[in-house]
């Protein structure tokens, strides 16, 4: 029997091992939708799914909302709406109209909100609340999620944050009385105090 130079050494050559590749699931945009209006249901509607963000969200999901600090990661996305429903126990948020797909992303529209009778509350931008404040909202926004591999990778959404922030005292109109007693007379309502060039073109 012929053997190679390696051999008669006592050398064996490594085995080959078949080539492998990474597969990736080719989600439909339609899959894409189901997911989405699974999330918005489990997720943001009433009562909601705990379970839903191990089984839909991706390890490393980015949620962003302007009202809002991000959050990242499930612990942390989890964490946030267990909060914000300890706040407010009736929030609900559904969609509004068709989603759209293309690709990796869902388009979808929304509205909802709730009443706040329940613990303080300290993780909108634009202030906090305390306890029970019986303060409510309600306002509509639209959301744009990105899907990898059929998860939710990010959440990115613009709501209608003055009117929710209005109608919970976080910010105010202005003064019409304090604004009367201004140098130059009273701005148009709903104006704010413009200072420099703009005041001065009116």
């Amino acid at each position: 029997m012929l053997t190679t130079g390696i051999e008669k050494h006592g050398l064996a050559l490594p085995s080959a091992k078949p080539a492998t590749r990474t597969e990736t699931f080719q989600m439909s945009p339609q899959d894409n939708k189901n997911i989405v209006t699974r999330w918005f249901t489990e997720f943001w509607g009433n009562p909601w799914n705990p379970r839903i963000v191990n089984e839909l969200a991706t390890s490393n999901i980015v949620q962003h909302y302007p009202m809002h600090e991000p959050k990242r990661g499930r612990a942390a996305v989890t964490n946030f709406m267990i909060e914000f429903r300890n706040a407010f126990p009736d929030l609900n948020f559904r969609g509004v109209g068709n989603l759209i797909a293309e690709g990796d992303y869902v388009v979808g529209r929304w509205e909802g909100g709730g009443t706040h009778t329940g613990p303080s509350f300290s993780d909108f931008r634009m202030g906090s609340l305390p306890a029970a404040s019986g303060r409510k909202m309600n306002f509509t926004g639209t959301t744009v999620l990105r899907l990898e591999d059929g998860r939710i990778a990010e959440e990115l959404g613009q709501e209608e944050a003055l009117s929710a922030m209005l109608q919970l005292g976080l910010i105010r109109l202005p003064d019409l009385e304090a604004a009367q007693e201004r140098p130059g007379g009273p701005l148009p309502r709903g104006w704010n105090n413009l200072s420099g060039s703009q005041e001065s073109g009116r």
